[in-house]
């Protein structure tokens, strides 16, 4: 009886234990350049929260859309600790060299977790493994797809990450269930299916876009996101062009890396000035144009686990998405649905979508309670820290 006694007492107390985090892969934060930036920014903060020590390392460097939105360095942020990084500043370099200095520091830090984010920086995960330490990798998408990385270098490396994960992590978290059978099918490696979880946000009213872009409630169609072929706004603008409403379309977003294919976006919607570029957003405009939007769309070729559709939804959003997997288990039926990389289709559900107010009514009134019940931070930290704890 006695010892059934201490062995609670036991598991208690490892409960209660405090432990050293370390975490790199993201660019940096506190950030919005991407999902992953947002995605380590709620797990560190709830961790510091729970009496966790956390240290974050960030990319050194101009932020991703520009040196224009570039903040002030932080050595701390919300009581996480932050440390900059060397970074080599070259398309490709940059997450190469940031995470190879990561990596060192966290092998030679007094950490009891290391959790790198994303396949790229995954490369460096035998580095703190040689150390000792415990090592959790998770895969935000499979980024060796991703158009940017197609040719050279940069597939070969961010695959090769992918199979060093698979090698030396202790623990593989994937965000979507596509993602889990392919690294089942092809490695035959288990992994933990931990999605990403969504805030329930204060609905703003429309002042600042109304002032800056002439926007007012419901009078647009929005897509918010990196300016990246994969996202499939080559496909939007082209059917948008074709829709009889007066609503307007908004491009929310900078470009990543290059602003070529930027540049290639604004050609093809120069003859539409119903087409708005409003370059990269956050603080109150970005709260106010997820708050007013008519309609939110996400024509993604590829995804991992698409957050600002998470967050679309969650200000109670009708939004109209491709039909890939990582998409359509995040709205199941809450959702209109279009067929991946079909501009036809996706120009009948736009259009379909303006000239019936009460269907995108419907989806608007289900989608934020939905979304919030589905995805929660406080349970994907949770079921996090179990996975830091497993023996």
């Amino acid at each position: 009886m006695m010892e059934q006694f201490k062995d609670v007492n036991r598991r208690k107390s490892k409960h209660k234990e405090k432990l050293n985090i370390a975490m790199f892969g993201q660019k940096r934060i506190p950030s919005r350049e991407g999902g992953v930036e947002i995605v380590v920014e709620e797990l560190c903060t709830r961790m510091v929260a729970q009496g966790h020590n956390v240290t974050c390392y960030n990319r050194g460097g101009h932020h991703v859309s520009g040196s224009e939105y570039d903040s002030k360095r932080l050595k701390e942020y919300k009581g996480i600790r932050l440390k900059t990084v060397p970074t080599i500043e070259k398309k490709g370099l940059a997450a190469v060299s940031s995470s190879f200095f990561a990596a060192l520091c966290c092998a030679f830090g007094r950490y009891d977790i290391v959790h790198i984010h994303a396949e790229g920086p995954a490369f460096f995960v035998w580095l703190p493994k040689l150390f000792g330490k415990k090592v959790i990798v998770t895969i935000h998408g499979l980024d060796w797809q991703r158009e940017k990385w197609k040719s050279g270098f940069g597939s070969k490396f961010i695959h090769h990450g992918e199979k060093n994960a698979v090698k030396y992590a202790d623990e593989i978290i994937v965000l979507s269930k596509g993602v889990q059978d392919y690294f089942e099918k092809e490695y035959g490696r288990k992994t933990v299916f931990i999605p990403n979880g969504v805030n329930r946000p204060k609905i703003q009213e429309a002042e600042l876009i109304t002032e800056k872009y002439g926007l007012e409630k419901d009078s647009y169609i929005l897509f918010l996101g990196r300016l990246v072929p994969e996202k499939g706004i080559r496909y939007l603008v082209e059917a948008f062009k074709n829709v009889k409403t007066d609503k307007k379309l908004v491009i929310a977003g900078g470009s990543s890396d290059t602003d070529s294919f930027m540049n290639e976006l604004k050609d093809s919607a120069k003859d539409d000035d119903r087409i708005i570029f409003t370059g990269f957003v956050q603080g109150q405009i970005l709260k106010e144009l997820y708050s007013n939007a008519y309609v939110y769309t996400l024509p993604s070729d590829l995804e991992g686990m698409p957050l600002s559709l998470l967050e679309a939804m969650s200000y109670g959003n009708c939004c109209l998405v491709s039909d890939i997997p990582e998409c359509t288990e995040v709205v199941e039926d809450k959702a209109l649905v279009f067929k991946k990389s079909d501009v036809n289709d996706l120009f009948t559900k736009i259009q379909k979508a303006c000239d019936h107010p009460e269907m995108v009514m419907k989806m608007k009134n289900q989608a934020a309670d939905f979304i919030c019940a589905k995805y929660n931070w406080d349970e994907v930290v949770k079921e996090t820290m179990k996975l830091y704890r497993r023996k």
